[in-house]
C-alpha cells in the first residue's frame, strides 16, 4: 500500500473532493442495492435530511451537556421516543452511543458494576448468551473481565431455553437474547428468557440493535413478531441502533434501561483530576453532536407512518426474495426469519463458491460459518433489484453446480482452510495478523500461512 507524506502545502478544494470521489470508485454500490449489509438507505429525501441535521451540529460535542444544552434535549427526546416505541414506562431512561457495539459494551459494564455493588460475593461474574449473539458481547467480556457462558441453539436457530436453565449458576449476573440475532435473522424466545430472569432474580438484556426499529412496525403490519421489549417484566435493558433501520447517520445507537438507578452503573466519574470534575456517560469522550441530531431528525421526519411505509416495502421485497430462493432446489432458508434479515445455505453446493460467483456479477454478500450460509439484510434500496438478484442467483447456482473446479480458490478455499483449523486461539491470531497485513500492505484478506 502506498504511503502518504504529510503535505507541505494544502491542495485546492476541488482537487481534494475530486480525489475523494476517485477513491470511492472501488467501494460497494450501496445506492443501487448491490450490497446486502453495512449501509441502510431509505432514499435521497431521508438521507438529505439526516445529512443536513448532522451538519447543523457538525462542530458540537455532547460530552458537555451544560454547554450544548440543545444536544441534551435532542438526546433526551430521541431516547424518549425510542422508549415509547419499546413499551417503556415513564421510568425508562438511557444513553445514545456511537453504535451497537458501544451500546452492548455499556450494558455489560453496567451489569458488572451493579453486581459488584449488590453481589460482592461474586468474584467471577457470568453472562449467559446464545452462541449466535453478536460478537460485540465477546469484546465486552474481554474488555470488562466477565465470563461469557454460551448456550446452544435449538433446531430453529433460536437459543435453547432448557440449556439456558441448566447454565444458570450463583455466578450468573445477566441473561441475553437477540431480537433478532444477526446470523440467521430469528428472534430468540425473549418471553421465556424474561420468565427465567424474574424467577432467578437476574437481569435480562435484549440486543435489538439490528431489528429494534423495524420489528414494532412489522408487528403493526400483521407480521408474527413476539413480545421482545419492556412489555415483558424481566427485560431490564435493550439496545437498538438508530443508524440501521431508523436510517440516521452513522454512528448512533440507543441503550435503554428500565430505571435511572440502573443506568448510573453505566457512568464513569472521576473527581480528582486537575482538569476538573469528569463524568462520561459512555465509553467515548467526545460524542459527535451531528449523529444525535440526525437520529432525532429521522424519527421526527418519518414518524410512525413513514416507518410503516418503509417497512411495508422491505417486507414485500423480502417476501419476493424468500419465495424465489425457496424455488431453487439446491438452497434453503435457515429458520423462520420475521424481518428483512435472513440467511440461506445448501446441502449440495459450496455457498462460499456461490458467493464468489455472485461477486463476479457485482453483488456483495456476507459469508458465514457454523453452518455455512450467505447472509442478507434487506433495505428500501433493494426494492428494484430483487428480481435481478434472483436471476443472477439462479445462474450462479447453475455455474457452481456445473463447474465446481472453477471456484476452488477464493472464498471457497479461504473458508475451507478456516474450517480445517478448529482451535479458536490459532484462528483468532491469524485473523489479527491477516487483518494487520491487509491494513498495512493492501492486497487481499486471507489465511495464507494458517497451519493445517
Amino acid at each position: 500500500m502506498e504511503k502518504s507524506r504529510f503535505p507541505q502545502e494544502g491542495a485546492a478544494r476541488e482537487e481534494v473532493l475530486a480525489q475523494l470521489e476517485a477513491y470511492q470508485q472501488v467501494d460497494g454500490d450501496w445506492k443501487a442495492g448491490k450490497t446486502w449489509s453495512l449501509v441502510y438507505y431509505a432514499g435521497e429525501e431521508v438521507t438529505r435530511l439526516a445529512e443536513e441535521a448532522y451538519l447543523k451540529y457538525f462542530h458540537t460535542n455532547a460530552l458537555n451537556p451544560f454547554v450544548f444544552r440543545s444536544l441534551k434535549r435532542l438526546e433526551t427526546e430521541t431516547l424518549s421516543m425510542a422508549a415509547d416505541l419499546f413499551h417503556g414506562g415513564e421510568g425508562v431512561v438511557g444513553s445514545l452511543t456511537s453504535g451497537g457495539s458501544e451500546s452492548i459494551l455499556m450494558a455489560v459494564k453496567t451489569y458488572r458494576d451493579e453486581a459488584r455493588a449488590a453481589k460482592p460475593q461474586i468474584k467471577e461474574p457470568e453472562v449467559i448468551v446464545p452462541v449466535s449473539v453478536h460478537a460485540a458481547f465477546e469484546k465486552a467480556a474481554h474488555y470488562f473481565g466477565v465470563k461469557l457462558v454460551h448456550a446452544p441453539l435449538a433446531a430453529d436457530y433460536r437459543v435453547d431455553i432448557d440449556a439456558v436453565k441448566r447454565l444458570i449458576t450463583p455466578n450468573t449476573i445477566l441473561l441475553v437474547g437477540s431480537a433478532p440475532q444477526y446470523p440467521h435473522g430469528v428472534i430468540d424466545p425473549i418471553a421465556a428468557l424474561s420468565e427465567l430472569a424474574v424467577q432467578h432474580g437476574l437481569r435480562l438484556h435484549v440486543d435489538a440493535c439490528l431489528g429494534g426499529f423495524t420489528l414494532p412496525f412489522i408487528k403493526e403490519l400483521g407480521g408474527e413478531v413476539p413480545d421482545f421489549d419492556f412489555a415483558l417484566p424481566g427485560v431490564s435493558s435493550l439496545s437498538a441502533d438508530l443508524h440501521k433501520y431508523a436510517f440516521a447517520a452513522k454512528g448512533v445507537s440507543a441503550v435503554l434501561y428500565r430505571d435511572a438507578a440502573l443506568r448510573e452503573f453505566q457512568y464513569f466519574a472521576y473527581g480528582d483530576w486537575p482538569g476538573g470534575l469528569f463524568i462520561s456517560p459512555s465509553a467515548t469522550g467526545t460524542r459527535p453532536g451531528g449523529a444525535i441530531a440526525s437520529a432525532w431528525a429521522a424519527l421526527k421526519f418519518l414518524g410512525r407512518k413513514g416507518y410503516l411505509e418503509i417497512t411495508r416495502s422491505v417486507r414485500e421485497t423480502t417476501r419476493t426474495l424468500l419465495e424465489g430462493i425457496r424455488r431453487i432446489p439446491e438452497l434453503h432458508i435457515l429458520g423462520a426469519p420475521p424481518a428483512g434479515i435472513f440467511a440461506f445455505g445448501s446441502q449440495t453446493l459450496n455457498v462460499h463458491a456461490l458467493a464468489d460467483a455472485l461477486e463476479h456479477k457485482g453483488w456483495v454478500v456476507d459469508q458465514q460459518v457454523n453452518p455455512a450460509c450467505l447472509h442478507f439484510m434487506v433495505t428500501p434500496a433493494h426494492a428494484g433489484v430483487a428480481e435481478t438478484f434472483l436471476r443472477d442467483l439462479r445462474t450462479a447456482v447453475a455455474e457452481v453446480k456445473a463447474h465446481p473446479e472453477q471456484f476452488a480458490t477464493g472464498s471457497a478455499a479461504l473458508y475451507g482452510m478456516r474450517a480445517a483449523v478448529p482451535e479458536p486461539g490459532v484462528v483468532n491470531q491469524f485473523i489479527k495478523s491477516a487483518y494487520s497485513r491487509f491494513m498495512t500492505e493492501g492486497g487481499t484478506f486471507g489465511f495464507e500461512g494458517l497451519p493445517e
